[in-house]
């Protein structure tokens, strides 16, 4: 009988060593190290040997005798996805999907496959062919090119792509395949470094692109090994409140496009809706004028967005005064507090302040700063804000107010939604002319109090 070969894995960035020891020295984390059995075969292609791919020799050539005309992008036939990849699929590329459980990661990507025009085959090693025709019925059901393959040994994979030679693979979930050439179970780390590397072998050998959906853990990471996040060559996550309708997509890694672009969706009965004009969910429809909401044009990517900053100052009953931000850095909250306590004479010092920004996203954009300040005055006053005021500008320690990159296309977004005035910095170069919303330049915080209060 042959010995049982054995290594140690850690589990938190998937380095090897020969025995078990407490602490990764990669990574430096505790106690993420097992044991798992490993046995590899000598041949290890996703393809036989005497197949003409695995003959092909891979000599170097100068960069400017590649031809990459035939690597178009394709189209996926969804906006939101395009705009997140940068502008559809990469041939031969390889896209992660994670999300939490329930969150829509599977009606997604089997809504994308059943709309595509290509030959696409869904891969489930979770679902049955008929429960996915169940959820199919509701989305598409009357679908030509999509194909279904319940499977999660990738050796029995790979034969059927073989014969169907599909355009577009899509694999639910990757921490469900398993391959003969590793002897641990399913979802281990050695097992899902292997089967995505035959799916890696498979991508490029083939120009095929793959998407992959991963399962995450308690702690919002993609479960397995992190290098699974390198090896692949785009993250994507999908999130959102599962008590909410909209969801999320965010690219955490791009190998090619941008890691800032958003994409949002709706989820209805009949699958997920592209929400193509995302102020429509990030600004709250009110019967009256409300003190303490300020409305800010920010940026995610290329993509201006109107978004709704919500303000409340009381005053601090139990003594110790409560900062508290949601979708928003709390440090800086508190630097514009200290801004317009010593450049305004606004003492709230003893106050509670809370702010938070609709929609359930998350902005870092420096942009939103006069929107924040804007709304905590109109709260602390007690007194509303016109509803068709915007602000879109950084404010700064000494009180200055800073310019903020493409301020024109902010105030072209707040003007085809029908905003009346934009407060934006002096010091931004403005080429806009004969606009039909007024453009209102401020230099320091005194001048917006001068104007709101």
């Amino acid at each position: 009988m042959a010995k049982v070969k054995t290594t140690f894995y850690c589990q938190s960035c998937g380095s090897q060593y020969s025995k078990w020891q407490g602490q990764c020295t990669a990574c430096k984390q505790w106690n993420t190290i097992v044991e798992e059995v490993i046995q590899k075969p000598e041949k290890n292609d996703w393809k036989t040997p005497t197949s003409s791919a695995s003959k092909r020799v891979s000599k170097p050539l100068r960069i400017k005798e590649i031809d990459s005309s035939e690597d178009a992008r394709l189209n996926m036939l969804d906006e939101e996805f395009n705009r997140v990849l940068g502008g559809g699929m990469v041939p031969g590329s390889l896209t992660l999907l994670g999300g939490e459980p329930g969150i829509g990661k599977s009606t997604l990507l089997l809504q994308i496959a059943l709309k595509l025009p290509y030959k696409t085959l869904y891969i489930s090693g979770e679902e049955s062919q008929k429960q996915i025709k169940m959820r199919a019925e509701r989305i598409l059901p009357n679908s030509e090119n999509c194909y279904i393959l319940t499977e999660t040994k990738t050796q029995n994979i790979f034969k059927q792509i073989e014969a169907l030679e599909p355009d577009i693979v899509v694999v639910d979930s990757i921490q469900t395949l398993h391959s003969d050439y590793i002897e641990s179970s399913p979802g281990s780390i050695s097992q899902i470094k292997e089967c995505t590397t035959e799916l890696i072998k498979f991508a490029k050998e083939t120009a095929t692109p793959v998407l992959l959906i991963g399962h995450i853990t308690k702690d919002g990471n993609i479960a397995g090994p992190k290098i699974l996040e390198h090896m692949v060559d785009t993250v994507l996550q999908f999130e959102g409140d599962r008590n909410h309708v909209f969801r999320i997509l965010r690219a955490n890694k791009n190998r090619f496009g941008s890691t800032n672009e958003l994409g949002i969706y709706e989820m209805q009965g009949s699958g997920l809706r592209e929400v193509s004009n995302p102020s429509e969910i990030l600004i709250s429809e009110k019967d009256g004028e409300l003190s303490g909401n300020a409305i800010a044009a920010t940026l995610e990517g290329m993509r201006p967005l109107m978004i709704e900053v919500q303000a409340l100052v009381s005053t601090a009953v139990y003594g110790t005064p409560q900062r508290s931000a949601t979708g928003f850095n709390a440090k800086r909250l508190n630097m514009l507090l200290a801004v317009l306590e010593k450049r305004a004479g606004f003492k709230l010092g003893a106050k509670d302040v809370f702010l938070n920004i609709t929609g359930g996203i998350t902005v870092d954009d420096p942009a939103i700063d006069l929107a924040v300040v804007a709304s905590i005055l109109s709260s602390n006053e007690d007194e509303a804000l016109q509803s068709d005021y915007c602000f879109a500008a950084e404010v700064g320690l000494s009180g200055e107010i800073r310019p903020v990159q493409r301020v024109e296309q902010r105030i072209l977004e707040a003007e085809k939604l029908g905003f009346s005035t934009i407060f934006v910095s002096k010091y931004n170069k403005i080429a806009l002319k004969n606009t039909a919303i007024k453009i209102q330049l401020i230099s320091k915080i005194e001048d917006l109090v001068g104007f709101l209060v």
